[in-house]
């Protein structure tokens, strides 16, 4: 189903995204908390794709393998960074044959390595073009095609100092065809709820879903700073990890505490979903799902 389908009933929705284990024995540990959040009935999940595509057969493994083995609806992203479009053909009629609905369509980052990353994509706008294309051409089992999502930065991109050139990219990839916005993680919903209004001052109209992230250890948290370089770290957020002085279980409470009273705060404001960064791990999402007491959309699937 596709996910502008899920929202425009108005139910809220709640979906969790996953990474492909970098080894085998990893498989086995990420189902554990698969099948743990699967109880949870989520709208989606959502499958990422490594920088330069270089988890991209695993992530193709995962994404057939949550739609043959659980109840998940799997949205892959897609990125074009170092793509060719012949490239891009293969992975959306390997999706297509395999009736995933939806995909997030990405420009993504180039390789870490420093390999020459030029593709046939600039812009992630020009995937969504791309991906559009595709959905008329009917090689897709829905008539409508892959339902298409793009990322949104609240809190600002590196790349992309200039706010109001940012917000031109997003509103170029809303009018080449996506459906709905998930946002990069954030943990100050100011810094949110102004982008948003921001957003609909640009004309942008798309549907916005919240990505979250828990904190659970302060090796997390600089590694969250290092995936989102503009995301800020609220003083007042800064100031209960360091009350923990170390103590694990305290760093731990503290992030499922803050995760709560900010996605109620949101869904108080009108968000149309949240989107959890779960790290693969299922126990803190878990907890701060049912803290919610969100009912999902799953059901209208």
């Amino acid at each position: 189903m596709h996910i502008a389908d899920i929202l425009s009933h108005g139910v809220k929705t709640a979906s969790f995204e996953f990474f492909p284990p970098q080894k085998d024995a990893g498989w086995e540990s990420l189902f554990d908390s698969i099948r743990e959040l699967e109880q949870l009935a989520p709208s989606f999940v959502s499958v990422t794709y490594g920088a330069g595509g270089s988890t991209r057969q695993r992530t193709n493994e995962l994404v057939l393998r949550l739609r043959s083995q659980t109840s998940l609806d799997p949205v892959p992203h897609v990125t074009c960074v170092g793509h060719t479009k012949a490239e891009v053909q293969e992975i959306l009629e390997r999706y297509a044959a395999a009736g995933v609905s939806n995909i997030l369509a990405l420009r993504g980052d180039p390789p870490k390595d420093g390999t020459p990353s030029a593709g046939d994509f600039p812009h992630a706008a020009d995937l969504v073009r791309f991906i559009r294309a595709f959905n008329e051409s009917g090689r897709h089992p829905d008539p409508r095609g892959f339902g298409i999502g793009v990322a949104g930065f609240p809190e600002g991109h590196p790349e992309t100092p200039n706010t109001l050139r940012l917000m031109d990219h997003l509103k170029a990839k809303v009018e080449a065809g996506a459906d709905w916005i998930c946002t990069q993680l954030f943990f100050d919903n100011r810094a949110f709820l102004d982008w948003s209004e921001r957003c609909d001052l640009a004309g942008i109209r798309a549907p916005i879903l919240a990505g979250v992230m828990p904190v659970l250890s302060t090796a997390n948290l600089e590694r969250m700073a290092e995936l989102a370089a503009c995301t800020q770290i609220p003083a007042k957020l800064m100031r209960a990890l360091q009350r923990c002085d170390g103590d694990a279980e305290g760093v731990e409470r503290v992030g499922i505490h803050w995760a709560t009273q900010q996605c109620l705060e949101l869904l108080d404001h009108g968000v149309a979903g949240i989107h959890f960064y779960t790290l693969n791990r299922s126990a803190a999402t878990r907890e701060i799902f049912r803290n919610l007491g969100l009912k999902t959309a799953a059901s209208l699937r």
